[in-house]
């Protein structure tokens, strides 16, 4: 059993303790007695916070680390995703060191998983799922990775694509994803017919974009949630964006989370430029399940973005007016537990027998560090250090530190 010992770390913003973790876990805080093995890693009295989790991101599409990208003017959702297109076809960095790229920038700044939505069409093939596959297949160690197929350009109006998503559900993805069945598709029926057709076959979950608002959005929603209930498929269903929402208050808000609750449909929000922010305090309080992601980073679409969910978890706060100490927090928890449980993952509190998944601030809370947004001076995956200061550490070299120990 491997033992780490981290020195000086604040819990919940308290006093500095030490925490012991064996195997990943979290086996004891200030523990009275330590084994005959183990490793001393200095906390210099960081505050310790659950690490964050990016739930709606598109690596693919990223340009992280290359040269700059100039975007053309885009008015309509089409004007993006033909710009999109355009702007893909000119890339001669494999999607692989692209995608790469962004992890290990997200894995810097603390993100312990992500799920990431990867474009499906005739005009790519599965080359993109193929790519961001082997990305995260390499770093498999150090940060948990959901793939979906998603079918950007559309479904029904981009015949084959059916057909691409099924077999990539064969070939890497994890999740299959839908977008806009009224705004892209002009259908909602249809294609809401083969997303849940599909997800339901494969056994997969399913993870809609929804950027129509008004009615029309509100509708399929509703469809969405009703159509989840039907096929026994609550908890595993989300919508993504769900623009819609922010224009429902009092009751109209409250009957749509009891909606939603019901039928155990997610929700991912991703804080970005003008686009309304789903109200997540208040479905929360009804039982809805919101997390965050960073959406685009540094692509075709926004010239914005960074991989950073403790940046995210600002914009979060400063989208929402947060000001007290209890609304900052919650932007936090919707970053970092609300992603957890979204992805399936085991949930991290920092307490004894929980996974040893965690990043050191400074910050007297985690409301100044979601205000601050500072690097991470550690950031640790089950019990390991993986990055100092923004900087990656050479996992090989530290693999074998870990199994030599220190006697101590």
């Amino acid at each position: 059993m491997t033992h780490i010992l981290f020195t000086a770390i604040r819990l919940d913003g308290g006093q500095p303790r030490d925490v012991l973790v064996a195997d990943g876990r979290i086996a004891a805080i200030a523990p009275p007695a330590l084994p005959e093995e183990y490793e001393v890693v200095d906390g210099g009295g960081a505050l310790a916070l659950p690490s964050p989790v990016d739930a709606h991101i598109h690596p693919d599409k990223t340009t992280w680390g290359q040269s700059w990208l100039s975007r053309t003017p885009a008015s309509t959702l089409r004007d993006l995703i033909d710009g999109d297109v355009a702007a893909r076809a000119g890339m001669t960095t494999p999607v692989e060191e692209r995608a790469g790229a962004l992890m290990d920038r997200a894995l810097t700044r603390g993100t312990r998983a992500m799920r990431a939505h990867v474009d499906v069409a005739p005009v790519h093939g599965l080359s993109n799922v193929h790519g961001v596959r082997a990305a995260a297949a390499s770093r498999a160690d150090l940060l948990d990775v959901q793939v979906v197929a998603f079918p950007q350009l559309g479904l029904l109006t981009e015949p084959g694509t059916a057909e691409l998503l099924e077999k990539a559900l064969s070939e890497g993805a994890d999740v299959l994803g839908g977008l806009d069945p009224v705004g892209v598709d002009g259908d909602m029926h249809g294609q809401l017919d083969v997303l849940f057709g599909l997800s339901e076959r494969a056994a997969v979950p399913l993870d809609i974009h929804l950027h129509d608002g008004g009615p029309a959005g509100i509708e399929q929603v509703t469809e969405i949630a009703r159509r989840t209930v039907a096929r026994g498929m609550q908890g595993r269903v989300t919508v993504s964006h769900a623009f819609c929402l922010a224009d429902l208050e009092g009751d109209e808000l409250a009957r749509m989370g009891e909606i939603l609750a019901g039928a155990g449909v997610s929700l991912t929000t991703c804080a970005l430029g003008a686009d309304p922010v789903v109200p997540f305090g208040p479905l929360g309080a009804h039982g809805v399940l919101v997390a965050a992601g960073s959406d685009g980073v540094r692509d075709p679409w926004t010239p914005f973005g960074d991989g950073d969910m403790i940046a995210r978890a600002h914009l979060l706060a400063y989208r929402t007016d947060a000001r007290t100490d209890a609304e900052l927090a919650a932007c936090y928890a919707v970053v970092a537990h609300g992603g957890a449980a979204l992805l399936g993952l085991e949930r991290t509190e920092l307490r004894v027998g929980d996974p040893a998944d965690f990043v050191l601030l400074p910050g007297d809370s985690v409301a100044q560090v979601v205000v601050d947004r500072p690097v991470p001076s550690l950031v640790v995956r089950g019990g390991r250090v993986i990055a100092r200061k923004g900087q990656l550490v050479d996992g090989r070299q530290q693999r074998d530190r870990l199994v030599e120990g220190a006697s101590r």
